[in-house]
């Protein structure tokens, strides 16, 4: 089965005194998604967003939030993300000894169940819940600042990931994360990526968001 193309705007790289305007202005210009990264500072290096930002993004927009933990003892936080009006929560599989709990409890609080894996971490940790998911996200940075450059050795894992959900679900999306532009994005696409994350080559464009999104949208298959 054939699962869409969407196109995830991470607002890591948005003006933050612009928020709603810049939302919108992605909303417009045809994003699908809205991409929040959640840091703790602890898991990763830096500090960022918490349910409050969910709760503005959810006011400006009825796109889907997509919304990544990079924290500690995430089930501790799903619900506030929840009620916050989170669709999708995507937890690290390096965060969560109870991982099948945890992707469960997601359910439960009304959200579509997602899990991540960092570039270094293999394939083989995820595979007992591949059924259960709605989106595995792999990043192809290391998690922790917007703006580094595309690893191009995670491209092997997201071609068996794609293979392995073709078998077991094959209605979950296959998102990327981290130095998706012009050059990285076809390469993303033909690894069996559909879902593609993207800060900088939205929110920096030169020509302004609508034109970044374009540019991204281009290399899509008919």
């Amino acid at each position: 089965m054939r699962v869409p193309y969407l196109i995830s705007a991470s607002i890591l790289s948005a003006d933050f005194t612009r928020l709603g305007e810049q939302i919108h202005e992605a909303e417009q210009a045809g994003v699908d998604w809205i991409h929040v990264d959640v840091m703790d500072g602890h898991f990763v290096p830096n500090l960022t967003m918490g349910p409050f930002i969910v709760e503005a993004c959810r006011r400006a927009t009825q796109l889907p939030l997509d919304i990544h933990l990079m924290v500690e003892t995430p089930e501790n936080l799903l619900q506030a993300f929840a009620q916050a009006g989170a669709t999708n929560l995507t937890v690290h599989v390096e965060t969560c000894p109870n991982l099948h709990r945890t992707l469960q409890s997601i359910r439960e609080y009304g959200c579509q169940a997602g899990v991540v894996l960092n570039p270094g971490t293999p394939m083989s940790l995820i595979e007992p819940v591949l059924h259960m998911v709605d989106l595995v996200l792999v990043l192809s940075v290391n998690p922790g600042y917007s703006g580094q450059e595309f690893l191009p050795e995670v491209l092997p894992k997201v071609s068996s990931i794609r293979q392995a959900l073709e078998k077991t679900n094959p209605t979950a999306h296959l998102e990327m994360d981290g130095g998706l532009n012009d050059d990285t994005l076809p390469l993303a696409i033909q690894a069996g990526a559909n879902v593609f994350v993207a800060a900088h080559a939205i929110f920096d464009d030169p020509g302004g968001i609508a034109a970044g999104v374009q540019r991204l949208r281009s290399h899509f298959p008919d």
